[in-house]
C-alpha cells in the first residue's frame, strides 16, 4: 500500500514545489502567545473543554507554523483540516501530516506520501505482559515472553508506538487494527496480518522520548 500510493502522489499536480522527503520535528508543547487557528479553528477549540482547549490551540498553531514553511506559504493559508480528536489533513497535492503529543512533548511530520506518528516518553511505566498479552498477536508474544522485567517493557512500549504510527497510516482504527499489526523483531519488519502491508517504520530516541514513524521514505526522514 505505502509504495503504490508513494508512486501516484510523487507525479501529482504541484509535487516538484514540495520537498523531496518527509521532514519531522519534536518540540515542546508550549503555550501559544498568539495561536494562529483558522476560523474554523478557534470555533472547534471554543466547543472543546477548558482542559483541553490550550493542547489543541497550541498544536495546531505549532503544525501550522512549520507547515507553512515547508509549503511557502503564510501559516493561515495553510489548507489544512483539522478537527480535534480526527486525523489532520491538507488538501490535495500538499502533501500528508501526521501529530501526536504526550507529556508536554509534540511530534509534527510532514510527507509527500501518507504519514503516521506516534510519540510515547521512554521511561513510561507499563504493565508490558498485560498489555502484551491482551493486544498483541500470539506469534509477536511468543518473540516477547522471555524477555526479562525491563526489557519487556522497552519492547513493547517500542512495538506499541509503531503499531499506533501505522495505524495512523493506514487511517484506520486501534479498535479494529491494533491486534492485526505485528512487529517482527527478528526481521525488523512491521506487518498488518489482514491486509499483508509492510510498510516502512522507523524508531527515534530522542532525549527520553520514544517516537515512531511509518510511511514512505521515513528512514530518510528529516529531523528539525
Amino acid at each position: 500500500m505505502g509504495e503504490r500510493l508513494g508512486r501516484s502522489l510523487r507525479g501529482g499536480p504541484g509535487a516538484a514545489a514540495l520537498p523531496p522527503l518527509p521532514q519531522l520535528w519534536l518540540q515542546p508543547l508550549q503555550a501559544e502567545a498568539h495561536p494562529l487557528l483558522s476560523e474554523q479553528e478557534q470555533r472547534w477549540c471554543a466547543d472543546l473543554p477548558s482542559s483541553l482547549q490550550q493542547r489543541y490551540s497550541s498544536s495546531r498553531s505549532q503544525l501550522r507554523r512549520r507547515l507553512a514553511t515547508v509549503l511557502s506559504l503564510p501559516p493561515l493559508e495553510v489548507p489544512l483540516h483539522s478537527p480535534p480528536a480526527q486525523p489532520p489533513r491538507l488538501a490535495a497535492d500538499h502533501g500528508h501530516v501526521s501529530l501526536s503529543h504526550s507529556r508536554g512533548q509534540l511530534l509534527l511530520a510532514w510527507s509527500p506520501w501518507p504519514i503516521g506518528v506516534d510519540l510515547e516518553w521512554a521511561a513510561r511505566p507499563l504493565l508490558a505482559e498485560a498489555v502484551a498479552r491482551r493486544f498483541f498477536p500470539a506469534a509477536e508474544w511468543q518473540q516477547l515472553q522471555r524477555l526479562p522485567a525491563e526489557t519487556l517493557r522497552r519492547a513493547v512500549l517500542a512495538s506499541w508506538v509503531r503499531k499506533e504510527a501505522a495505524i495512523k497510516w493506514q487511517q484506520g482504527s486501534i479498535a479494529q487494527d491494533l491486534r492485526q499489526w505485528l512487529w517482527d523483531d527478528n526481521r525488523a519488519e512491521l506487518l498488518h496480518l489482514q491486509q499483508g502491508w509492510r510498510p516502512r517504520c522507523c524508531l527515534r530516541l530522542d532525549d527520553g522520548w520514544c517516537c515512531a514513524v511509518v510511511g514512505d521514505a521515513v528512514d530518510q526522514g528529516i529531523w528539525a
